[in-house]
C-alpha cells in the first residue's frame, strides 16, 4: 500500500511504500490503540467537566488549550487505528 510520509507540519511529502504489519504485531498495536482510546475518553470527559466550572479568563485559556490538544490526540489516535486497519497483513489483498 502506498502512503504519504507526514512531516512535522502535517504536510505530505513523497509517497512511501509500506510493508504490511504482521498479524501478531497488528493485534498488539490495536490493543494499545484501544487502551489509548479508553484513556482519551477519560481525558475528554474530565476536560468537559472542568470546562463547566466558573473559571477566570486565564483558566478559560488553559481549558481551550487542553480541548485543542485533546482533539488533536483523538484525531491522531483515529488516524493510527485507520492506518493499522489498512496496513495489517490480515487485511492485505
Amino acid at each position: 500500500m502506498t502512503e504519504f510520509k507526514h512531516t512535522a507540519t502535517g504536510a505530505s511529502s513523497s509517497p512511501v511504500r509500506n510493508a504490511a504489519i504482521p498479524s501478531e504485531q497488528s493485534l498488539e498495536i490495536r490493543r494499545i490503540a484501544h487502551d489509548l482510546s479508553n484513556a482519551l475518553e477519560i481525558i475528554i470527559q474530565t476536560s468537559y467537566l472542568v470546562g463547566t466550572l466558573d473559571l477566570d479568563p486565564s483558566g478559560r485559556q488553559w481549558i481551550e488549550m487542553l480541548d485543542s490538544a485533546v482533539k488533536q490526540a483523538v484525531d491522531l489516535n483515529s488516524e493510527l487505528r485507520s492506518y493499522i486497519q489498512a496496513n495489517s497483513m490480515s487485511n492485505a489483498a
